[in-house]
């Protein structure tokens, strides 16, 4: 796929995301509104809204006030196809006017892997607060976790897609 393609895919998404900048709760006049209650992510690096230092913080609250989506997938993780319910990547990415190509995520053990921008609008990829309907705890892969639909697309159903795919998900920085 060429830069160009890439480029514009990109910039799709985001455009399509524009909308989420009004959700209610989520930003304010000068920027991302305050979270209430536990940071559960922190986005840094190449973001244009900050609403901590040169940060985008979010608790839960933040995050169920995206539009949400929801997709059932086999993966390697569980025994039988699963529910994944969140907002997707892409939406996340434009409530902070992302501007880099690469998002560095990064779970609660410290475990980082590298996700194209690209990726979110090319996949459909969520960022997952549900499973089955249900909160995820920390034992169970959450808060967060990053999913891609396996089941969509062939070419998704590899070990490259499955890295991507991370669990208790607490930073991403964007460079």
């Amino acid at each position: 796929m060429s830069q160009r393609t890439i480029a514009r895919r990109t910039l799709i998404a985001l455009a399509s995301a524009l909308p989420l900048l009004a959700a209610p709760g989520l930003t304010s006049a000068q920027g991302l509104a305050e979270p209430k209650d536990r940071v559960i992510l922190t986005i840094d690096g190449q973001i244009g809204t900050k609403n901590r230092g040169n940060t985008a913080v979010f608790d839960m609250a933040m995050i169920e006030a995206l539009p949400q989506h929801s997709f059932t997938a086999r993966t390697p993780w569980y025994d039988k196809p699963v529910k994944f319910t969140g907002p997707r990547l892409a939406d996340l990415l434009a409530a902070v006017q992302a501007k880099g190509t690469t998002v560095n995520a990064t779970a609660i053990n410290d475990y980082t892997i590298r996700i194209p921008v690209a990726d979110a609008a090319a996949h459909g990829v969520i960022v997952a607060r549900l499973l089955d309907d249900k909160p995820m705890a920390v034992r169970d892969k959450g808060p967060l976790f990053v999913v891609y639909p396996f089941d969509s697309k062939a070419e998704l159903r590899s070990s490259t897609y499955y890295e991507r795919s991370i669990w208790q998900l607490k930073r991403m920085n964007i460079e």
